[in-house]
């Protein structure tokens, strides 16, 4: 069977290899050796059997001479890397400890018969290595790769006993701190695993590529999870000695158990990656004890900030545009425009809603809303309609709001006030006003007016001058925060009956009597938002754009940040059934 090598838009972007895949052609027609390896397939392209063990070595051998200059000598019966493979490795570790063309120090653990990640490091960006190695016939091939291109003074092979990762491989280089470890661990734990019988979806095609390598190389005890495990325990007893340590997955299933395995025994700073080549995919893992390292975001997270997400969107036809002119001219927007009637009609909806929104910069012939959701109150909005009006139902003449209970503590205080000597009918008085208060109409008790003692009690009279320089003289915040409020900025708080009561005057005859400012009224200015780009706690934000679309008004939603996108989608739907419901009832 033979394929090409269909290179991956995901691999790194430095890679060489990612726009422009290796020439077959001109590689089988500079190198001899090369060329008995590459066939035409029947479309007429040429192509390489990766079925073939010399095949792979053949094309490793010749893309490290092509292009780094490299020349190595790689045993049949040991493992083959794949170039293209080991370049994404190297790269993400430049992203890691910012080594781009800088001399670093790292260790290859298991660094194989190529040794070519101390080769490819120490190439392009003059790294130091110290490369590990257990078997006899991989150390042997790695020295010599590594003599015959003059790099013995940038890479140092050792070998080591079975079974020997960090600890003992840094025992004589105490004072060294390293900038990193890598490591291709064995991937598998027996031979079953190896041959892909249990260890490989059945669904999933057979690999394309042969698989090479001895035992210590592809097989240990508990594979790669144990492997790298390993590896962490070593990592937690060395620390500071390596500023990041990082691992290749052969599986994906690895991860979760690995950075949660990190996760319990608090290392603090971990990331992962993907790398992307041909028809295969590996992972690796990296984590570090440092607290001033900067850790590269995962590319699944990249992708998804990269990713354009569509609007939400919804279209009002010209049909019923007029219907909701008129209305927005009901609510006192005299505009002439389509879009500019929608956006006073969103806003409107969008207060009652206690959705903060203010006016952002646009295109012409648009509105543009910037909205901040602290609160969910688009749903369940006939349940709460109806419970409203059963409260009303058993309470007829409950006060609408918490100011008439004030005002009913208040009147009880001056019943307990004893009357004085000059005044014997006191008492009588404010009692026979309190069964008058008892009996004000509804729209009395919503205005909050209430008739006071021709002559109160002196204490009585101390208490509500209190109370009329409270309501007369706000807060010096509040009322600078709201004289600061523009049109713009939309406090979405409901007004209070108070606040109303405070706004409208008194009837004639009428004295203004004692009125408790309720707490939102007086709240500190800094714990009430009036613009939603200062709002620290929200649902989310997103941004409402109403454009018109040759005769029709389109309402897009683009999301912005916060907790769940399903929010915005309802109140997507809201604003749109609202609009839609009142162009019906008229």
């Amino acid at each position: 069977m033979t394929v090409t090598m269909a290179l991956n838009k995901s691999m790194h972007p430095r890679n060489r290899y990612k726009d422009k895949p290796p020439d077959f052609a001109y590689l089988a027609s500079k190198y001899p050796d090369f060329q008995q390896h590459v066939h035409t397939s029947l479309a007429g392209r040429p192509v390489v059997n990766f079925k073939q063990p010399e095949a792979v070595r053949s094309l490793t051998c010749t893309l490290l001479k092509e292009d780094f200059g490299l020349t190595i000598q790689i045993p049949l019966e040991r493992l083959i890397p794949t170039v293209p493979l080991r370049l994404n490795y190297i790269h993400w570790v430049e992203d890691l400890i910012d080594g781009q063309g800088k001399p670093r120090r790292g260790i290859d653990i298991g660094t194989g018969a190529s040794c070519i990640y101390p080769l490819l490091g120490a190439t392009m960006n003059g790294w130091y290595f110290l490369a590990t190695e257990v078997d006899d016939i991989c150390f042997d091939y790695a020295t010599k790769n590594v003599e015959q291109n003059n790099l013995s003074d940038l890479i140092k092979v050792v070998k080591v006993p079975q079974k020997t990762l960090l600890m003992d491989a840094l025992k004589e280089e105490t004072a060294i701190v390293y900038d990193f470890c890598m490591c291709n661990p064995p991937f598998f734990a027996n031979q079953l695993e190896a041959k892909g019988v249990n260890s490989r979806n059945s669904r999933r095609p057979p690999p394309s590529s042969v698989n090479t390598g001895g035992v210590t190389e592809i097989m240990a005890e508990g594979g790669e999870l144990e492997f790298v495990k390993r590896i962490i325990h070593d990592s937690l007893q060395l620390k500071k000695r390596l500023r990041w340590y990082s691992c290749m997955l052969g599986k994906k299933c690895s991860l979760a158990p690995l950075k949660e395995e990190l996760r319990k025994q608090g290392v603090p700073k971990v990331t992962h990656t993907e790398f992307c080549q041909g028809r295969t995919m590996r992972w690796a893992l990296a984590w570090s004890f440092y607290d001033n390292v900067i850790v590269p975001s995962p590319p699944s997270k990249r992708r998804k900030l990269e990713k354009t997400r569509k609007p939400l969107s919804f279209t009002l036809p010209e049909a019923g545009l007029k219907e909701l002119q008129a209305k927005a001219n009901a609510i006192g927007c005299s505009t002439h425009s389509h879009v500019d009637s929608i956006t006073a009609l969103l806003e409107k909806m969008l207060t009652d809603l206690r959705v903060l929104h203010k006016h952002v910069p646009c295109r012409k012939q648009e509105q543009s809303l910037f909205l901040t959701a602290v609160e969910n109150t688009w749903i369940h909005g006939r349940q709460k309609r109806r419970e409203q009006k059963r409260q009303l139902r058993e309470l007829p003449r409950a006060p609408p709001c918490a100011g008439t209970s004030s005002q009913a503590s208040l009147a009880t205080t001056v019943v307990k006030t004893p009357p004085s000597q000059n005044q014997p009918s006191s008492t009588q008085i404010t009692e026979n006003q309190g069964s008058i208060q008892n009996k004000t109409t509804p729209a009395q008790e919503q205005d909050g007016q209430q008739q006071q003692p021709a002559e109160p009690a002196a204490n009585g009279s101390s208490s509500n001058e209190t109370h009329k320089e409270e309501l007369q003289n706000p807060a010096g915040g509040q009322k600078e925060a709201l004289e600061n409020a523009t049109d713009e900025d939309v406090d979405m708080e409901s007004p209070t009956c108070t606040e109303a009561a405070a706004q409208s005057p008194p009837a004639a005859g009428q004295e203004v009597g004692p009125k408790e400012v309720p707490a939102a009224a007086v709240e500190a200015p800094s714990q009430r938002p009036l613009s939603p780009g200062t709002v620290e706690h929200f649902l989310f934000k997103c941004l409402l754009n109403v454009m018109l679309e040759e005769r029709d008004v389109v309402i897009e939603i683009h999301w912005v940040e916060g907790q769940n996108k399903d929010l915005m989608n309802q109140l997507c739907t809201y604003l749109k059934n609202t609009l839609l419901k009142s162009v019906a009832k008229s």
